[in-house]
């Protein structure tokens, strides 16, 4: 009886600093993901003329779409940002990413992509991995809540 009665002190000790750590790591996780997304972001319109990724057509006038992100970051294109599998003849560019990453706190990596007049939400849902708009190039984690020092993890 003792002894169950110490494992279950230790373990009530030991359980909540195992979930302080694997939040920690969430955390880093996302801001890791964050930035590789980001750097992939700006270095795509340097290289397709201006247009960010997300436009199914090298033009601002498009409808940015997921799919049209996706293909763009994690395959190769030609100058119009046409997405063909690395190696096609004319795919000059990227892939800029193996892989769209996934939200360490819910593990998607799935893109709600804004429209150039759709307002980007003012929070998190968690329906998605991340939250895109093209036009401005902002990118977030889609997961509400904070971290212990009190920063929202949609604004990352």
């Amino acid at each position: 009886m003792i002894v169950v009665a110490v494992l279950g002190i230790l373990a009530a000790i030991v359980l909540p600093q195992y979930q302080s750590h694997a939040t920690q790591a969430r955390q880093a996780v996302a801001k890791n993901n964050l930035r590789t997304l980001r750097a992939a972001i700006e270095l795509y319109p340097a290289q397709h003329k201006g247009i960010p990724p997300g436009y199914p057509i090298p033009s601002l006038d498009a409808v940015p779409g997921e799919t049209s992100f996706s293909l763009q970051l994690t395959m190769a294109t030609n100058a119009s940002g046409e997405a063909h599998p690395p190696g096609t003849p004319g795919c000059n560019f990227g892939p800029y990413m193996p892989r769209i990453p996934e939200n360490p706190f819910n593990d998607r990596n799935t893109v709600l992509v804004i429209a150039n007049n759709g307002a980007v939400p003012g929070e998190a849902t968690g329906q998605y991995g991340w939250v895109y708009q093209p036009i401005t190039k902002t990118i977030k984690l889609d997961w509400p809540g904070s971290d212990k020092d009190g920063t929202v993890y949609y604004d990352y």
